[in-house]
């Protein structure tokens, strides 16, 4: 039997677990300090874990010391010390898990990680293993401070950002399993965000929002940019809540802001005469994400307004002095908002920049003004009459925003539009702890599960669609035209299904079969069923599923189609032969295919 509701923040650089008595007093919802290996032989408790894996060599292993108190083996480690170590060691380190967990064009399940490392003897794992390695910590430090309550048998509820698609959602359930989780819910880290705020700020919240308000939800963390957009609407006589837009999957944080104070100070070690290799880079760039986040914080905070860099020497050369920097305040504030934070238009778009041939790895964004990002979601998501969609309140999530001057820049960039466009200033709502409000929103979510709290409504935060081949004769060197038919629309909620309405189609069986599925976050009115064609230009192409299907080889099947959108999160497509009594459900990302 539960007696908890549990909230898992599994974040591209940082996790987080929060929880709750299932009880009728509604305690506060508290934070697990979560032990971690940080040096060796020595364990700390600490309120986040680092989503870092490091692969120590068979010598570290046997040396012992790499252990925790439920797995003393040391073979895998995982939070801080798999950090801070594994930036002196980074052919042993596997960074960024999440980023690759929603990768389709690469083998999410296949041994991959470190990324472009040879042969080189280094155990690899896969985005799967490492991502289900975060989540068994999570699980075995929950279980060592509450030994009565197996977290597998509590109410977890797993956030995942809003722009997971299918597949990355269907693996990130996967992996939940494989760490001992078999029943958790996914939640929208956005959304999660705004569970965090509601649950700070009580019944109050009702006093500073009101119908007709739009939050721009700015969610910005190690690797990853979210944008979402929840409405303020009337139900019945009561203030409600409705996700209404959500951005691009955008690969795009704190690690580019590493890489560039890295690459600022390589530029100037480089004057100086010094030369640095790769490893040595990859030091840099470690080395420089904890100097930001140390000179981020704000000077009333009393955080340190300068910090040296020490980039050590290895080689043959062992008497070569190590290389030394430093990062103030100052600089850093310049490189991150000249460089992401950029004032623009509301019109902008994000530049793409690309050359004809690229190395394989995770598709990053091209252009790292965020600034850009935000106006081109905004316009998207306009309402009927608006050059951009108008927030009046903007609620800030994620590490980097922790900094007030990143936020101070951002409000006032979109302070500018608002007054071209003769709208209201957007207030700053404020009270949530922005690098743990994720899992502690998740909590919270979870409490209003239980106990009919306010929930916020969206489901799913896409329409999707089937490709379906149309007739034709055999051409050489012409495949037949594809219509995409919408079998899930924008705002589906969760533990909803729906057939097609008297649509048949032609199921293959028996034989091997490759099934086609788009996305759009901007077309929101399509009822299901419909069908497109020809394909429009704002439709997204997904993985694609590569199966054979029971039955006689060959023979094409006549079947409706029911899409389901399960109470975990995810969505599943079943082909449906009435006449037979058979169904085929369609799991996707069953099978990855390495573009």
């Amino acid at each position: 039997m539960s007696q908890y509701v549990v909230g898992i923040d599994l974040g591209t650089s940082n996790s987080a677990l929060a929880y709750a008595p299932l009880d009728e007093a509604r305690l506060p919802i508290g934070l697990l300090e979560l032990p971690q290996l940080v040096d060796v032989g020595v364990v700390e408790r600490r309120r986040l874990l680092p989503s870092f894996l490091y692969i120590p060599a068979e010598a570290e292993t046997q040396a012992g010391g790499l252990g925790v108190p439920w797995d003393a083996s040391g073979k895998l480690v995982v939070g801080a010390f798999a950090r801070d170590h594994g930036a002196q060691v980074p052919d042993r380190l596997v960074s960024s898990a999440k980023s690759w967990l929603c990768h389709a064009a690469v083998d999410r399940r296949g041994p991959i990680l470190p990324w472009g490392k040879g042969d080189d003897g280094v155990r690899k794992v896969s985005p799967l293993e490492a991502t289900a390695r975060y989540l068994l910590h999570l699980r075995r430090a929950f279980e060592a401070a509450h030994p009565e309550a197996p977290l597998g048998q509590q109410r977890v509820i797993l956030t995942v950002p809003a722009s997971f698609d299918p597949g990355a959602r269907e693996l990130t359930v996967e992996a939940a399993r494989a760490a001992g989780l078999p029943n958790v819910v996914l939640l929208e880290e956005p959304q999660a965000a705004v569970y965090a705020w509601l649950e700070k700020r009580g019944e109050s919240w009702r006093k500073e929002l009101s119908v007709g308000d739009r939050v721009l939800v700015v969610d910005i963390g190690g690797g990853t940019t979210d944008f979402s957009l929840i409405d303020t609407v009337d139900e019945e006589g009561s203030l409600g809540l409705r996700r209404v837009a959500v951005g691009d999957h955008i690969l795009l944080g704190g690690d580019n802001m590493d890489y560039a104070l890295a690459f600022a100070l390589k530029k100037e070690l480089e004057e100086g005469g010094a030369a640095l290799d790769a490893w040595q880079m990859r030091v840099l760039v470690q080395a420089c994400r904890a100097a930001k986040e140390a000179l981020l914080l704000d000077e009333d905070a009393g955080g340190p307004t300068s910090q040296a860099i020490l980039v050590p020497n290895r080689g043959a050369k062992l008497f070569k002095k190590n290389l030394k920097a430093e990062l103030t305040r100052e600089r850093v504030l310049e490189v991150v908002l000249q460089g992401f934070f950029p004032s623009c238009g509301p019109d902008a778009t994000p530049e793409q920049r690309r050359v004809g041939l690229t190395q394989l790895g995770l598709p990053y964004a091209t252009d790292p003004a965020i600034t850009r990002h935000l106006a081109q979601f905004l316009t998207r998501h306009a309402r009927e009459g608006e050059a951009f969609a108008l927030p009046t309140a903007i609620l800030f999530n994620g590490g980097v925003l922790g900094s007030p001057a990143i936020q101070q820049r951002i409000t006032q960039v979109i302070s500018t539009w608002l007054a071209e466009a003769d709208a209201p200033e957007a207030r700053v709502l404020s009270g949530a702890e922005l690098d743990v409000a994720v899992a502690r929103g998740a909590a919270a979510y979870g409490q209003a599960r239980e106990g009919g709290g306010l929930r916020i409504r969206g489901g799913t935060a896409r329409t999707y669609y089937v490709g379906v081949e149309q007739p034709m004769p055999a051409v050489p060197g012409y495949e037949p035209p594809v219509t995409a038919v919408c079998v899930a629309p924008f705002g589906m909620e969760e533990g909803t299904a729906l057939d097609l309405p008297a649509q048949r189609f032609g199921l293959v069986v028996g034989q091997p079969a490759r099934f086609r599925f788009f996305s759009s976050s901007v077309r929101k009115t399509d009822p299901i069923g419909s069908e497109l064609d020809p394909l429009p230009p704002d439709l997204e192409e997904l993985a694609p599923i590569e199966t054979t299907l029971d039955g006689t080889a060959g023979a094409v099947v006549e079947v409706g189609l029911s899409a389901a959108v399960t109470p975990v999160g995810t969505l599943e497509l079943s082909c449906v032969d009435a006449a037979a009594e058979r169904r085929w459900k369609l799991e996707f990302d069953v099978r990855d295919r390495a573009a």
